[in-house]
């Protein structure tokens, strides 16, 4: 009996682990016997009232014709609440030692957003000793990630091809896989490459995460800040609202902490009221003493116009309107930083 739960709000990611998994677990069975999956459509029926029966039902049946089954349940961010997730977490205790059963915590489509793993579900996997498969890592951990998949490449990529294809890629690290088919197909399993010899087969640059404008913006290099902004439009195909709402949030942050009783990022991040990691406020604290007052409230300025301007205050088109805003934000850091 196995437990493993494949966690990731990437749907390429997601689906890539899922078929690693099933695959290792299946090795050479016949998956046509061995292998069920059940998603969100199953668990809705056609009453569209969400349960777990089926999975549970499934998890439970003795194989046939086979020494083992692999029971793969997609969409459990559907059942967030404790409620909802209380059948699973029986399950976990009466799993039939026949049975390897692979939990799929991503959207379904009712989530905005990943919820987080309840408490009690993740207290009863730990119980089980289940194995945990990160898909879609975020922050130091998706560098890692990246950095994982580039040294076990099945072509042997110098430092220049690993930076080209991480700096390309960005945030899109779904397009991984199909980039090395690409090279193998082309160059042969194990052929060393270089930059020059990927380049081509990069495609467009993809989008990176927000944070990677921000920071770019906050070190004042105007030319990196507008690049970044280039891949989020182009490659993540963001509206300029969307942009506006990152800075937006970037810069109130920070505008709170300005004179406020703090004295480290934590004592930051208690008075934002942010939970997790508080390197984001850290980030916040920095900028708030490093812009001042004055240059805070030029940069609020310049968001409140912006958002003016979007909104049909000019005729200028959108992208343009947020590629002045950045371009005049970063021009700010980089004052603030030759006046220190």
């Amino acid at each position: 009996m196995a437990v493993i739960v494949i966690k990731g709000d990437d749907d390429t990611l997601v689906s890539q682990a899922i078929q690693a998994t099933v695959n290792e677990l299946v090795g050479d069975g016949d998956r046509t016997l061995m292998v069920e999956e059940l998603t969100e459509a199953v668990y809705l029926g056609e009453t569209n009232d969400a349960s777990l029966a089926t999975l549970i039902n499934a998890a439970q049946t003795l194989p046939f014709l086979t020494g083992r089954r692999v029971v793969v349940g997609r969409n459990l961010g559907l059942f967030s609440k404790q409620a909802t997730i209380e059948p699973l977490i029986q399950l976990l205790d009466n799993l039939p030692d026949t049975t390897d059963l692979v939990l799929v915590w991503e959207k379904a489509s009712s989530n905005q957003r990943l919820p987080a793993v309840p408490k009690t579900l993740q207290t009863a996997l730990k119980a089980v000793g289940a194995e945990t498969v990160d898909a879609a890592p975020s922050g130091r951990g998706r560098k890692a990630f990246l950095d994982e998949r580039l040294a076990t490449a099945p072509v042997r990529l110098d430092g220049s091809a690993r930076k080209a294809i991480a700096d390309r890629l960005g945030d899109d690290l779904g397009r991984l896989a199909s980039v090395f088919d690409t090279l193998v197909s082309t160059f042969g399993v194990d052929a060393p490459l270089g930059a020059d010899d990927v380049a081509p087969f990069l495609g467009t640059a993809a989008d990176v995460p927000p944070w990677e404008l921000t920071d770019a913006i906050d070190s004042g290099n105007v030319t990196l800040a507008l690049e970044k902004l280039e891949r989020m439009v182009v490659g993540g195909e963001r509206h300029p609202l969307q942009t506006l709402a990152t800075l937006h949030n970037h810069y109130q942050r920070a505008l709170k902490l300005d004179g406020a009783p703090v004295l480290d990022e934590r004592s930051a991040a208690a008075y934002l009221g942010m939970t997790g990691s508080t390197f984001p406020a850290k980030k916040a604290l920095s900028l708030s003493k490093r812009l001042g007052p004055q240059r805070l409230a030029r940069a609020v300025g310049l968001l409140a116009q912006s958002d003016l301007d979007l909104r049909g205050g000019t005729g200028i088109d959108g992208n343009t309107v947020v590629t002045i805003l950045v371009a005049r934000l970063a021009h700010l850091s980089r004052s603030a930083a030759r006046s220190s």
